[in-house]
C-alpha cells in the first residue's frame, strides 16, 4: 500500500519505517525541514534499538522517504496516518493543535477517497473533531469526497518500539466502515500471521483504550512505589514483597518494580489527559489523581535520602549520577527523575558529575547553562571524589559493576539506588552504605511533605 505518515517524531518514524519494512511505500512528512534533511542524510533524531537499520534499508530500497511536501505525500497515498505530537496544555489536557492542523491540511489538498488513521495519542472525541475539520475544508472547496477516520492507537515501548511494532501483542483499530476495516486488516496482516492480534472496535472505545492502558500501567507503578514506602517504614524488603505478589497470575510480574517514579512522553501526559477529560465531563478521578501525586512524590525520594544522609545544606558536596534517561534503552529525558534530582541537589549547593550511555546529548540541552553539573562518557570517571553515587536509570551495564574500583574512586562509599539494581547485602559486604527504595534499611519518612 501507499502510505503518508504525517509527523516524523517518535511514533511516526517507528511506524513509517516498520510499515515500509514489510513492503509498503511510505512517505513520512514533517514541517521541520532540518529534521527532514537530517533523516534524508541518514541521521536518526532519536535513540531506538534497531531503528537506524530498518530506516537505512528501506530508504535504500526506495520504500521509505522523508519530505516537507504535505500535498505530494497525500495525493499519492491511500492511507494517511496522523502521528504528530499531543503535548499536555497548562491544564493537563492533550493539546490537539497539531492533530487538527494535520486534518485541515488533508482537507485542503485531498482529491479522492482517503482513509485517515489517527496514530497520535488523543482524547476521546478527537476522531470526530478530525472528521469535522476535514469536512469543513472540503465544504470551503465545494467538494464532496468520501473519507474515513480510523482510530489506530500505538502501544510502543521506548527502547523496544521496533520489536513491539513488528511483533505486536495487540493491534487496536477503531472503525465504523466494513470496507475500511478490511483495508486496515490487510495493512496489518504481515504483523498478524502467527495468531490473530487484531482487536476491532468502535472509534470511541479505541481512543479510550490507549489512555486506559497507559493509566493502568502507571497505576501499577505508583501502587508499588506506595508499597515500597510502607515497606521502608515497617522494615520489610519490597523486593521480597514484589516476588510474593507477582507470583499471583492475577497480578503478574510486569510493572511492579519499585523505583524513583515513571517519566517519559506517555505515562505522565496520558494519566493527566485522561483525568482532564473526565473532569471536563463532570467526573472526578481520585484514583488517577493519586497515581500522579504518588509519582510526583516518588521522584523526590532519592533527593530526600541524600539530604537525610548529608544534611539539607549540600555546599561542598559532590555527587555522581548514573542514568539520565527516564528508562533504559532510550535517550528520552522527558519527565525523567534525573531532572528533578539534578536541579534540586545543585540548588542545595551540591555539584554533580553525570553519566548516561546515550542520553548525554539531550541532557546537555536540558541543563544548558546550569553551573555545577558536568558529564562524562565513562561511568567510573564520574565517581571520582564523589560523596555518593545516585543511580536513577536501570541500564543493564550498571548491574554488575566493579565494586572494588567504585570503592576506590568514591570519596564516601554511599550508594543511593533509585531503581533497586544492586543487591543490598553484596553492597554492604563491600563496605558501602546502601540506600535503596523500600529495602527496609531505615524507618525515616522519605516522602513526608
Amino acid at each position: 500500500m501507499k502510505i503518508a505518515m504525517i509527523g516524523c517524531g517518535y511514533v511516526g518514524l517507528v511506524t513509517g519505517a516498520c510499515l515500509a519494512e514489510v513492503g509498503n511505500t511510505v512517505a513520512c512528512v514533517d514541517l521541520d525541514s532540518d529534521k527532514v534533511k537530517a533523516l534524508n542524510g541518514g541521521v536518526i533524531p532519536i535513540f531506538e534499538p534497531g531503528l537506524d537499520r530498518i530506516v537505512a534499508a528501506n530508504r535504500a530500497a526506495g520504500r521509505l522517504s522523508f519530505t516537507t511536501e504535505v500535498q505530494d505525500a497525500i495525493e499519492v497515498s491511500e492511507i494517511l496516518f496522523i502521528a504528530v505530537g499531543t503535548p499536555a496544555d497548562e491544564n493537563g489536557a492533550a493539546d490537539l493543535e497539531h492533530v487538527l492542523a494535520a486534518a485541515r491540511s488533508i482537507g485542503e489538498v485531498m482529491t479522492e477517497r482517503k482513509i485517515i488513521a489517527i496514530k497520535s495519542t488523543v482524547p476521546v472525541g478527537t476522531a470526530h473533531r478530525v472528521k469535522q475539520a476535514i469536512a469543513d475544508q472540503l465544504i470551503l472547496r465545494s467538494l464532496e469526497i468520501p473519507f474515513y477516520v480510523v482510530s489506530n492507537p500505538e502501544f510502543l515501548k521506548e527502547g523496544s518500539a521496533v520489536e513491539d511494532f513488528l511483533k505486536p501483542d495487540r493491534i487496536v483499530i477503531g472503525v465504523e466502515d466494513q470496507v475500511v476495516k478490511e483495508t486496515m486488516k490487510a495493512l496489518y496482516a504481515p504483523f498478524n500471521r502467527n495468531r490473530d492480534r487484531l482487536i476491532v472496535m468502535d472509534v470511541v472505545s479505541a481512543e479510550l483504550t490507549k489512555y486506559a492502558a497507559n493509566s493502568m500501567l502507571a497505576t501499577k507503578i505508583s501502587f508499588m512505589n506506595e508499597m515500597a514506602n510502607i515497606a521502608e517504614r515497617v522494615g520489610a524488603d519490597i523486593e521480597n514483597v514484589r516476588r510474593g505478589i507477582g507470583s499471583d497470575p492475577r497480578i503478574g510480574h510486569h510493572f511492579i518494580y519499585p523505583g524513583c517514579g515513571y517519566g517519559g512522553s506517555c505515562f505522565p501526559k496520558d494519566v493527566s489527559a485522561l483525568a482532564s477529560t473526565a473532569k471536563m465531563l463532570g467526573y472526578d478521578t481520585p484514583l488517577l489523581d493519586a497515581v500522579e501525586l504518588v509519582n510526583k512524590r516518588q521522584k523526590s525520594v532519592p533527593i530526600r535520602k541524600i539530604k537525610r544522609r548529608f544534611g539539607d545544606d549540600l555546599s561542598g558536596r559532590h555527587f555522581s549520577i548514573w542514568g539520565l534517561a527516564f528508562k533504559p534503552n532510550t535517550d528520552d529525558m522527558r519527565e525523567a527523575p534525573s531532572i528533578l534530582a539534578i536541579r534540586e541537589l545543585i540548588a542545595a549547593g551540591a555539584t554533580i558529575a553525570a553519566f548516561d550511555p546515550v542520553a548525554r546529548g539531550n541532557a546537555e540541552i536540558e541543563f544548558r547553562g546550569l553551573e555545577g553539573l558536568s558529564f562524562s562518557d565513562d561511568p567510573y570517571d564520574v565517581l571520582r571524589g564523589a560523596h555518593a553515587l545516585i543511580l536513577l536509570t536501570e541500564w543493564s551495564m550498571f548491574r554488575s559493576p566493579d565494586l572494588v574500583r567504585m570503592a576506590d574512586l568514591l570519596k564516601e562509599k554511599v550508594i543511593i539506588d533509585g531503581r533497586n539494581v544492586f543487591d543490598p547485602n553484596d553492597m554492604r559486604r563491600h563496605g558501602f552504605e546502601y540506600f535503596g527504595i523500600g529495602r527496609g534499611e531505615s524507618q525515616f519518612d522519605p516522602v513526608k511533605q
